[in-house]
């Protein structure tokens, strides 16, 4: 089972917010259950360039992390979904300040391709 290397640096806030969003799928993820909890199977299609096993892991540290819950419901077959906790609700004004910053410089970069 994957382990993290080095530990939350507790240093400085920036370090601190970027070592628990800071992977490139764990803001998406963070957006796509702003809304309600979704299975696990929904995030995979909602972002389909990246690997399952790599959102898995990434919403395992969400998780840890506190940002996300995953609740297992006891049915047959198993059935998961993940939502945010209030701290993860307390990180969406930076995801949709993320957002809104790629919104607004999307032509200066579709320029450069």
């Amino acid at each position: 089972m994957y382990q993290r290397k080095l530990p939350l640096d507790l240093s400085c806030g920036i370090r601190i917010t970027m070592g628990i969003i800071g992977a490139k799928w764990k803001p998406c993820l963070i957006d796509a259950v702003r809304e309600r909890p979704k299975r696990p199977s929904e995030l995979h299609r909602e972002i389909p360039e990246a690997i399952p096993r790599v959102l898995d892991q990434q919403l395992k540290e969400l998780e840890e992390h506190g940002i996300v819950e995953k609740k297992v419901y006891a049915e047959i077959p198993l059935r998961s979904e993940y939502c945010l906790t209030e701290l993860g609700r307390s990180l969406l004004p930076l995801i949709d300040a993320l957002d809104d910053w790629g919104e607004e410089h999307r032509a200066w970069y579709e320029a450069r391709q």
